[in-house]
């Protein structure tokens, strides 16, 4: 697949780390960089509050408990989340983290009957927005968000750049 932009050089491209600590989660890290990417190059110079910060990213797909668990030490509030972001410090070269739990995307995409792929690159955008600026607790700002995914899901669907999750067969993670 092509760089994301014909102008993003590879060396102007953010370092994103991708750990993947669930145990049944299948993914391929390079589809999940070119998401991060692909959304750098295209709304570096759109309308959005302020750019994601420079720096290198940090991807974590999470079981609900490990995500749970950051939501009480860090937000206090032991329930379970799609997603919470880390903002970074640019001037140290960190743009922030993005935890998503991946279980949350399956029961969510199972309820719902979507696509448990599509339900989780939808959380890694929605944790990126967060980095860009967006907010999604007051519902005026909610609206915002919401039509930026949209707008992100649909750029990443033109450009073919759709990572492919799986879930292996099993027990959910305790």
């Amino acid at each position: 697949m092509p760089p994301p932009s014909a102008s993003a050089s590879p060396s102007l491209l953010r370092p994103v780390l991708v750990r993947n600590a669930h145990p049944r989660l299948r993914l391929d890290r390079q589809a999940v960089v070119r998401v991060i990417h692909t959304l750098d190059a295209h709304f570096a110079n759109s309308a959005l509050p302020s750019a994601c910060p420079p720096g290198e990213l940090s991807l974590v797909f999470l079981t609900d408990p490990a995500l749970a668990r950051l939501h009480a030490d860090f937000l206090g509030d032991p329930s379970t989340t799609d997603v919470i972001t880390f903002a970074g410090d640019p001037g140290f070269g960190v743009a922030g983290e993005i935890c998503v739990s991946v279980d949350t995307a399956a029961a969510y995409a199972r309820k719902h009957r979507r696509n448990f792929s599509a339900e989780l690159t939808l959380y890694l955008v929605h944790g990126w927005l967060h980095l860009a600026g967006f907010d999604d607790l007051v519902p005026a700002k909610k609206r915002r968000m919401r039509a930026a995914e949209a707008r992100a899901l649909r750029l990443l669907a033109a450009t073919d750049c759709r990572p492919r999750f799986t879930l292996r067969a099993g027990r959910p993670a305790p």
